[in-house]
């Protein structure tokens, strides 16, 4: 992988300071299906569902989640990027539970706000960490 598609970042679990895969920025000459065509030969792959029975983890093309994996000296980072309305973000993590947590964490906001479709039976009062174990990780039809 070329440095041009690095960035030095923190991770958020750890707050270390790593160089880690870039998310391509939205470029704003086409929406979010040609953002995700800007995914291809990169770290990052599309998550398309969370959680036990394959939820929506956005709402395409508005709300677009992305998943890196890589390793630097110290271990292995997991990422996850999103894409909101053209608006682009990224978060790196040092473990795959901090990782998953913070998915899910956000995952839910679109779910509980109903921008992306979710669990049906979804306590209004609920947060992300009343979720059971099995939602709050991807979809077991995903492999990345």
């Amino acid at each position: 992988m070329s440095t041009a598609t690095m960035t030095h970042t923190t991770t958020a679990d750890t707050a270390e300071p790593v160089t880690a895969p870039a998310l391509p920025a939205d470029d704003r000459s086409g929406d979010g299906y040609d953002w995700m065509d800007t995914l291809d030969g990169t770290a990052w792959s599309v998550l398309p569902n969370w959680g036990s029975e394959g939820w929506d983890a956005g709402s395409w093309p508005y709300i677009i989640f992305a998943v890196a994996r890589t390793r630097d000296g110290n271990g292995e980072l997991f990422g996850y990027g999103t894409y909101v309305e053209g608006d682009t973000a990224t978060h790196w993590f040092r473990t795959q539970d901090a990782c998953f947590e913070a998915i899910t964490a956000e995952v839910f906001f679109h779910w509980a706000s109903g921008q992306s479709d979710g669990p049906d039976n979804l306590p209004a009062t609920a947060t992300a960490a009343e979720l059971p174990h099995q939602d709050r990780k991807p979809y077991p039809g995903w492999t990345d």
